[in-house]
């Protein structure tokens, strides 16, 4: 295929959509948004999701658009709304897992009626023979408030028989299938006390189906048609003979009234109903990392992929869409195989992956994409705006308010462990069973034990250095896959020295070299161990450390490791001259739905780095002055974590009211895992970040402190903002901008940074905006009228000459000179050049620009986009280009200066 006929968007506006945003009000935005400039709109997931969703990733149906959006009327009216704006659409899809828990999902609804014998068992990604008998040819549903039988002597859990003659298991709001066969007993019950034969006839019926455990496509297709059959005639006799309607509502009755017997009919189900605590270690499905309503696809099954992918690769074909996010693909078994299917499906489409890289992992070159969705470039922007000077100061300051002086590569390690024997026990216990297996068959290795197995298991998973490699049955292990394995198993070797060695040896040769016998145990361990890893780091780092190593949270971010504090701006350079060679279709991002807190909170938490004496002081003062407003009933909370990271939201976010400041805190005590967590709530300690959090905030004389201590932040964290916000949208990629952060948005974690847009507010300033002069503009920043013209003129610079900016325009850093040229990032993209200022702070206490200067720039006039002014060719002082704006974005075509300035 012809690189040049991908449909690769000049720049995209991410939406998020959910009942009461939907495609109707989508469309209505369209053409603000062809008006700031982008070239194509990007949503959240619009494929049928599960009732109420709020963000689309829990789909329930691939065959059709969300009702709760709209429909499919709607969503028509939303693409001819966009075509009329001469926008494309790009949207997020969700390969990895579906929802369950709903009967919205038929598939699922037909795994759990069925068994293995459901046409869908192999659609989900199941393991119908685990280590427990109890769940052999069962799922585990781990629904239930507290121990199964106490539900059941409780009477919470009822057999329903409801107005269609239908069956169901219900547990509050809980539905569930019943198995066909397990309820011919009670049809022969309720025959015999009405006398008729038809009933009695189907109650036989029923109990000489096939059973759930037959796999036999025949057998299978009888289970089916005749379940079908008998349940219409069932509900036909019953709507037309009431003595057999009143006859098997008595039996249902005496059943839930009778909890042996009830509990002799449940089971018989395909499932196995069980209290919620026991998911973690007993869990017979994959799910996404740790939720049990969002089960694994096998999406690598070409039927699965043809039936999960058919509406999205029409779109695609018919150029209603042109291009897709590709939501988490480290949780596919083959992502590389999974993309070769989607890219022959669809040639031409712009496709990006959820890929969160590290350190200097790039994506494999074998995937057949366009680039990633952007976390690692926004690591590398926020490490910019940090100055390394300031990192020992905060190190010290950090040890001083928790005595731990713990690094983060040993937090988050020791997060990992945890997680591998808590949260993700079940995944853990599964690969061991293969592992088992495997050393069965070797001689050399069936002496170990299971307790050595998965020991070895979770010491390499917990010491990966990524979140997982990509070693496949049809090419092997890479030499990047080799090395990650062998750094991971070294390190294993040297924290596990109590464990044998050779037992290190022996997984890295099934990992690596072993002989893929597929479908068997070596190729099995291998691909599902890769599928763990991911979940282990992601849950580890982002979940859980990064809420408890808070020594700058704005370098806290997905994608980025907070122990790497800052890069200059030589080693910026080169990464995004590296960029422009390697990926230069992939997406730019500093904000996304995921992001731990905004750009804006991050770029002015990111002062911090420069001013560390003052701030140490500052947080010692706080911490001495809220000690009265600590609860005395919960001893030790806050711990020194929590409230540190309370005292930075509170100066990233500010103003934060009340509300707000306390979900975050709640999450954030949640999510750290110390004293309680999702898992396993401690009500105290659930109840403590209200009461000191709203107490805080209460406090006027604190109230007046964080106040005086945030001013003199704003307007260079401000400047910050717009820094990183004109180099995304510049640099080689395709920037994103995230809904409402076209103005200032000090937004924290979802589901802060979900809340509504005002679009008709933005609308207004952007009508007004151009009229301005660049001394109006930042006069009037309050409104954030400074970053909706960066955000506007650069857009509108990379509709105009698109060829300074697309494939091969190269990245050419531009040389500075002076004592002040650490403080400014300048380089050119085609017939552009870029100047911004960096750590405005310490660049202020040297007393300013002084004599730096860009040096050399082409001959001719070069006009700023951002001041209106023109600059002539050569050395030019930056005191002069950033006199009227804080950045400046320079065009060598020099236009008529009076439009738009």
């Amino acid at each position: 295929m012809a690189a040049e006929r991908r449909r690769v968007p000049r720049s995209t506006y991410r939406l998020q959509l959910r009942p009461g945003f939907g495609f109707d009000a989508a469309a209505g935005v369209a053409d603000y948004l062809a008006a700031l400039g982008v070239s194509h709109t990007y949503t959240s997931p619009y494929l049928q999701a599960a009732p109420g969703s709020t963000h689309g990733y829990d789909v329930v149906d691939h065959s059709r658009v969300n009702d709760e959006l709209g429909g499919p009327g709607a969503h028509e009216r939303f693409r001819r709304a966009l075509s009329a704006a001469g926008l494309g659409q790009v949207v997020d899809i969700v390969p990895n897992h579906m929802a369950v828990g709903t009967p919205e999902n038929a598939w699922w609804w037909d795994v759990l009626a069925n068994g293995p014998s459901s046409r869908y068992a192999s659609y989900f990604d199941v393991d119908w023979d685990p280590p427990e008998s109890k769940l052999r040819n069962r799922v585990l549903l781990p629904i239930l408030g507290d121990h199964y039988g106490r539900v059941i002597e409780r009477g919470e859990v009822a057999l329903d028989w409801e107005d269609d003659a239908r069956f169901v298991v219900r547990y509050f709001e809980h539905l569930l299938p019943v198995a066909p066969r397990s309820v011919d007993d009670l049809l022969a019950r309720a025959a015999a006390s009405c006398g008729s034969d038809h009933l009695a006839f189907i109650a036989h019926s029923l109990s000489r189906l096939p059973r759930a455990t037959v796999t036999e496509p025949v057998l299978r297709e009888v289970r089916h048609r005749d379940t079908r059959v008998l349940w219409v005639q069932l509900a036909r006799l019953a709507r037309e003979d009431p003595g057999v309607r009143r006859a098997v509502a008595d039996e249902v009755a005496a059943l839930n009234a009778d909890p042996d017997a009830l509990d002799a009919v449940l089971d018989r189900q395909n499932y196995r109903l069980a209290f919620w605590r026991t998911a973690g270690r007993e869990l017979d499905y994959r799910r996404f990392f740790d939720i049990n309503t969002l089960v694994g696809l096998r999406v690598e099954s070409a039927e699965v992929f043809a039936d999960t992918h058919a509406l999205v690769l029409r779109w695609l074909s018919t150029g209603a869409v042109d291009g897709v996010r590709i939501d988490h693909p480290d949780g596919l078994r083959d992502p590389r195989a999974y993309f070769e299917l989607l890219r022959a499906g669809a040639p031409d489409a712009w496709i990006v992956v959820e890929k969160i890289l590290e350190g200097d992992e790039r994506l494999p070159a074998s995937w057949p994409v366009d680039g990633t969705t952007g976390y690692e470039f926004c690591a590398r922007v926020t490490r910019l705006l940090h100055d390394p000077r300031g990192e020992a100061p905060l190190d010290d300051l950090w040890v001083e308010l928790v005595g731990d002086g713990a690094s983060y590569p040993e937090v988050v390690h020791a997060a990992k462990q945890m997680i591998l024997r808590d949260v993700l026990a079940a995944d853990l216990t599964r690969l061991t069973q293969l592992f088992v297996a495997v050393a069965e068959q070797h001689r050399s290795w069936r002496d170990f034990t299971r307790h050595d197995l998965q020991e070895a298991l979770a010491a390499t998973a917990a010491a990966f250095p990524v979140y997982r490699t990509y070693v496949d049955v049809a090419h092997g292990a890479t030499p990047e896959d080799r090395e990650v394995i062998d750094v991971a198993v070294g390190a294993a070797r040297e924290q596990r020295d109590d464990l044998d060695p050779e037992l290190f040896d022996f997984l890295r040769f099934v990992l690596v070299d072993g002989p893929v016998d597929s479908p068997g145990p070596v190729a099995e361990l291998r691909m599902r161990f890769q599928q763990l890893t991911g979940p282990v780091m992601a849950k580890g780092a982002e979940d859980t450390a990064f809420y408890d190593f808070v020594r700058l949270v704005s370098l806290n971010e997905v994608g980025s490791d907070p122990s790497h504090f800052a890069v200059g701006v030589d080693e910026f350079h080169r990464a995004m001259a590296d960029a422009a060679l390697d990926r230069p279709r992939s997406m730019l991002t500093l904000s996304t739905h995921d992001t731990k807190r905004s750009e804006d909170v991050r770029a002015r938490l990111a002062l911090l780095s420069e001013i560390p004496g003052a701030w140490a002081e500052a947080v010692r003062r706080w911490f001495e002055r809220n000690t009265r407003h600590r609860p005395v009933d919960v001893p030790g909370w806050p711990d020194p974590r929590m409230e540190y990271l309370l005292y930075q939201t509170l100066v990233g976010a500010h103003p934060l009211d009340a509300d707000r400041a306390v979900a975050y805190m709640e999450k954030a005590a949640k999510e750290a895992k110390r004293n309680t967590s999702w898992v396993s709530p401690v009500a105290e300690y659930d109840e403590a970040p209200r009461r000191f959090v709203t107490d805080v905030l209460a406090d006027e004389a604190f109230a007046a402190d964080l106040a005086a201590v945030v001013e003199p932040l704003v307007d260079p964290g401000r400047v910050n903002s717009l820094a990183q916000k004109l180099i995304e949208l510049t640099a080689p990629g395709v920037p994103d901008v995230y809904q409402g952060t076209e103005l200032w948005d000090l937004s924290l974690v979802d589901p802060d940074n979900r809340r509504p847009v005002d679009f008709a507010a933005r609308r207004h300033l952007l009508d007004e905006v151009a009229g301005l002069t660049p001394e109006q503009r930042w006069a009037r920043r309050d409104e954030g009228r400074p970053k909706l013209w960066v955000v506007h003129r650069a857009l509108r610079l990379r509709a105009e000459r698109p060829e300074w900016f697309a494939d091969g325009a190269g990245y050419e850093p531009l040389a500075v000179s002076g004592d002040r040229a650490g403080h400014v990032v300048a380089y050119a993209r085609g017939g552009a050049a870029v100047v911004v200022p960096r750590l405005p702070l310490g660049l202020a206490a040297a007393g300013g620009w002084d004599a730096t200067t860009v040096v050399a720039l082409p001959p001719g006039r070069w006009y700023d986009e951002m001041s209106g002014s023109s600059h002539p060719g050569g050395d030019i002082a930056v005191a002069t280009l950033l006199d009227r704006f804080p950045v400046a974005l320079l065009r060598a075509d020099d236009p008529d200066p009076t439009t738009g300035a």
